[in-house]
């Protein structure tokens, strides 16, 4: 995608702010502190029907100061203009009549990261509103190409700058730039009470590594026409194929339920699962932090310690939970890196969140069943993770005799997370492109609600 112009994004200057910071906070009293910076810069536009619709630039530099006396903490948010010398005081007026928490703290120094790693997260290709402008129409113009396709929603594209600081009290200072560029469209297919709408999107760190608005906008418009004269099914138990643009919902779900902080509280289906089997043989769940490029990498978390990939599930076997230095503590165990600033604190959170692929290709699987259901898009919220109840509204295709027969909507899949992970089955369609990755997957014995 053509664009020859460059915009550095320096965070010399953010660092400078945020060490200054930690240093007011010791003078002004505080045992610990560590501050946060996160800047942002984004442009972008919209197009509909062939003109621009909106068109966005937004700049932000927001600082979060945390300051520790004893097991009590508070933080206060500032801009680049703040005194930091009354934002300290400020927070440890504050820190000194919060309630005790006996879990506070920065990450012990043993853990904090000392190398860190170039991820080539950044670029800086700047491309100029005119060619923002003509890569979104020529995407929208690719979907409208399509027979069938009677109306645009919408296309956009956009681009992003983001850098993060963090510097703590006791003596972690590190930073790191990451870009990102994205590009959607949603297609509308026939006319009156017979519409059906779906799109495609691509979100990447460099400009150059997106698909093309031609491939985005064809793929947008071809999904949209399949989805006309969608049909109702009987109720019925059958198994369910997920494509793999849902799949990765699955993988979501898991990420939830592993996760240190719903450990904790002991409001996770799994909270007794550890070192459990609870995916077949066949299936590995990884995180890995250090993608090159990658959706979701980073050279360390939110509280500078330092990442590694994790094995969170191993051959089928549970292996650990998602841990910041917090819920470490309150599970007596040791964080492995995975906290994301939430509010005045930190939880834990995955990063690139990947399940590996099977041996079986989809088409395999699908012409192995007699009857099933190819799921292309869910729809609700309908997944509790205290409960694994399981079930959302699902469109697709009907599968019969091993071929993809005709399109269905309005239906629920239904079941227990329990179940449905020690059911599934991935196949060998795998692409890494997101923060959370799967491919194609199969689950036998779903309830499938229709008529």
């Amino acid at each position: 995608m053509p664009s020859s112009d460059q915009e550095e994004f320096e965070l010399a200057p953010l660092q400078e702010r945020a060490a200054a910071l930690v240093e007011a906070a010791k003078q002004a009293g505080a045992d610990a502190a560590d501050a946060v910076v996160a800047a942002s810069r984004s442009t972008g536009v919209e197009v509909r029907e062939g003109k621009v619709e909106e068109t966005e630039s937004a700049e932000n530099n927001a600082f979060a100061l945390r300051v520790f006396i004893g097991k009590r903490a508070a933080s206060v948010s500032a801009n680049m203009t703040g005194d930091p010398f009354a934002l300290a005081e400020r927070a440890v007026a504050m820190a000194k009549v919060a309630p005790e928490d006996p879990h506070n703290g920065l990450a012990d120094e043993d853990k904090l990261s000392k190398n860190f790693p170039d991820l080539d997260l950044y670029d800086s290709t700047n491309p100029e509103f005119d060619t923002m402008r003509d890569i979104a129409l020529a995407c929208e113009e690719a979907a409208l190409s399509i027979e069938g396709v009677t109306k645009s929603s919408g296309a956009s594209f956009a681009r992003g700058l983001g850098g993060t600081v963090l510097a703590t009290s006791n003596g972690f200072l590190g930073s790191y730039r990451a870009s990102r560029f994205s590009l959607s469209v949603s297609a509308v297919a026939g006319e009156g009470e017979n519409m059906e709408r779906d799109y495609d999107y691509d979100s990447m760190r460099f400009m150059s590594d997106l698909r093309g608005a031609n491939e985005i906008g064809l793929e947008a418009g071809k999904r949209a026409v399949k989805r006309l004269n969608p049909k109702q099914v009987k109720t019925q138990t059958a198994t369910v194929i997920f494509d793999p643009r849902v799949a990765r919902g699955l993988v979501g779900h898991l990420s939830g339920a592993i996760n240190g902080a719903s450990i904790a509280r002991k409001t996770s289906f799994l909270r007794d699962d550890m070192g459990a089997k609870i995916f077949a043989p066949n299936v590995t769940i990884v995180d890995e932090p250090h993608i090159i490029r990658g959706a979701a990498s980073r050279p360390f978390d939110a509280e500078g310690v330092a990442s590694e990939r994790l094995n969170l599930v191993e051959n089928g076997i549970l292996k650990t939970w998602l841990l910041d230095t917090g819920t470490a503590k309150e599970l007596n165990l040791t964080t492995n890196g995975r906290a994301n600033r939430a509010g005045s604190g930190t939880s834990p959170g995955s990063t690139n969140l990947t399940m590996l692929a099977g041996k079986r290709t989809p088409e395999d699987m699908i012409r192995n069943l007699k009857n099933g259901f190819y799921v292309t898009d869910l729809i609700g919220q309908g997944v509790n993770l205290l409960t694994g109840d399981y079930s959302r509204g699902a469109s697709g295709f009907w599968i019969e005799n091993g071929e993809l027969t005709y399109t269905v909507s309005e239906v629920t899949i239904a079941g227990k997370l329990r179940d449905m992970f020690a059911k599934l089955i991935p196949a060998s369609d795998l692409e890494i492109r997101f923060g959370i990755n799967s491919p194609t997957i199969a689950i036998e014995g779903m309830t499938i609600a229709g008529q």
